[in-house]
């Protein structure tokens, strides 16, 4: 069921983007864990879905500047412009075209600063001349993964940070994607615009082959869990030599394009599958209950790191990264990789890849003495999780708001917050949260925070984007423990 408006943002660029909440299955509404309260909606059949309801929100820290007519204007200044009032998803025809739809519409305001939502359906897909396009024009509605005779999208902007949610629900999916891009963000405009359509793709490959090879594909068997992983991998891949391509045609006149990229964060909720993909320092985070009792008999949820994090502060990467570049002293120099860049994976940054990008930047922006690129790995870190009665929610966000909060930390207020208001948006209050503790750090009030503008206001917190997916099972325990 598409929710209704949710309630004006309070706080200067503090927005909730949109939420959305499932229809039940006919004969009764579906139990959500801790009360989570999902109004009686219209009952219809629908395949079971392991979420009940989810949330998005976001908040800008960062200043963005136009970005380049990469791919023939494509993914010019106007990306994204008409998602920038409604509350709610708005229901689309699925189409092969459908990861073009939410970015190319007709020119209008730029510099989002706010993540927003809704589609407009009146707009038309621009055509690009790259062959890229072409190579990956995902499959039909009949054949392919993310199949569904209609979705309902949501998507925005806020700073540097761009995303999406895709929502089958009567097929029984749900598509995250975050990318987080820095230094520009040309990276982070190109995933959005067509990270969901490749992903489709090879998912629709897998399961053309499935059916050619009789290959067991019930979900949660292993053999189908690592084919899904192997085109998630795929689909980066994919994603990284098309933005690099791009890039490369255009360094003559945009340089600094070379030093462009995002990390990336993808959930995919299929079933009772939950998988995840990602490059750089976003986290998913899955809240469920342990079999440990607290001295009150409740049970403890805990929090569950589904994500590794690819920075230098992680002894495991910047040991591998010492070990893939012996010949290289200064491959790690001030907490960063060669001194430029805190994230150990990503996609594009060319310059950390290839000399002839490298040789793009000239003088000081450089980089001297690029013994052995590439230095930042595209190689992302893969999970597959089977839904189960004891998990509860899943957390999907940037890195912005980890530099405030703890995994656990984070799961008690979402957790705490539901019990407290089972019918807000514990998105929205995560990025209040936030807000509260980056201006009592900086000594301010929240007001003389948000007051700072874009830009300036960085040098007290990042971009931020939070997704908040409430896991519905008809199994829940109504009271539990937060374990820290």
């Amino acid at each position: 069921m598409l929710s209704g408006a949710i309630s004006e943002p309070s706080d200067g660029e503090l927005n909730v983007s949109f939420g959305y909440q499932c229809n039940f299955m006919k004969g009764g509404p579906l139990d959500v864990s801790d009360g989570y309260d999902v109004p009686t909606g219209i009952k219809r059949q629908t395949r079971s879905s392991s979420f009940s309801c989810f949330s998005g929100a976001a908040l800008s820290a960062n200043a963005t500047l136009a970005n380049t007519n990469i791919c023939n204007g494509l993914f010019g200044a106007g990306i994204l412009p008409s998602l920038d009032s409604p509350k709610s998803f708005r229901r689309v025809p699925s189409s092969p075209s459908l990861g073009r739809l939410d970015v190319l519409t007709s020119p209008g305001q730029s510099g989002l600063s706010n993540l927003s939502c809704s589609l407009s359906t009146n707009s038309e897909p621009s055509d690009c001349d790259s062959a890229s396009f072409k190579s990956m024009s995902a499959p039909t509605r009949s054949e392919g993964f993310l199949n569904a005779m209609e979705v309902e999208v949501a998507g925005g902007a806020a700073g540097e940070d761009r995303v999406q949610a895709v929502c089958s629900e009567e097929n029984g999916w749900l598509f995250c994607g975050i990318y987080d891009g820095f230094n520009g963000r040309d990276a982070a405009d190109f995933l959005a615009g067509t990270l969901y359509e490749t992903i489709g793709f090879y998912l629709g490959l897998v399961e053309k082959e499935s059916k050619k090879k009789n290959m067991e594909t019930s979900q949660g068997s292993l053999e189908y869990q690592n084919s899904v992983l192997d085109s998630l991998q795929r689909a980066l891949s994919h994603a990284e030599s098309d933005f690099l391509s791009m890039v490369e045609q255009e360094m003559e006149d945009r340089p600094d394009l070379v030093s462009v990229g995002s990390c990336v964060l993808v959930a995919l909720l299929h079933g009772k599958d939950l998988y995840t993909v990602n490059l750089g320092d976003s986290r998913a985070l899955l809240a469920t209950y342990s079999q440990s009792l607290d001295i009150y008999g409740s049970k403890v949820l805990k929090a569950i790191q589904l994500t590794e994090s690819h920075t230098v502060d992680n002894d495991v990467e910047r040991k591998q990264l010492e070990r893939e570049h012996p010949d290289d002293p200064a491959t790690v120099m001030g907490g960063k990789v060669k001194g430029k860049l805190k994230v150990t994976r990503a996609i594009g940054v060319g310059y950390l890849k290839q000399r002839k990008m490298n040789d793009a930047l000239m003088g000081i922006l450089g980089v001297r003495n690029l013994v052995s690129p590439p230095y930042i790995s595209t190689q992302p870190s893969l999970n597959a999780h089977r839904i189960s009665e004891n998990d509860c929610f899943v957390i999907v966000a940037s890195d912005g708001l980890f530099d405030f909060f703890e995994n656990d930390e984070a799961v008690k207020l979402v957790h705490s917050f539901i019990l407290r208001e089972p019918s807000g948006d514990p998105a929205k209050f995560l990025l209040e949260q936030l807000v509260l503790r980056a201006a009592s750090c900086a000594g301010f009030s929240t007001e003389e925070l948000m007051r700072i503008p874009a830009g300036r206001r960085r040098k007290y917190h990042d971009d931020v984007t939070v997704i908040v997916i409430i896991l519905g099972s008809n199994h829940r325990t109504s009271k539990a423990s937060t374990f820290l």
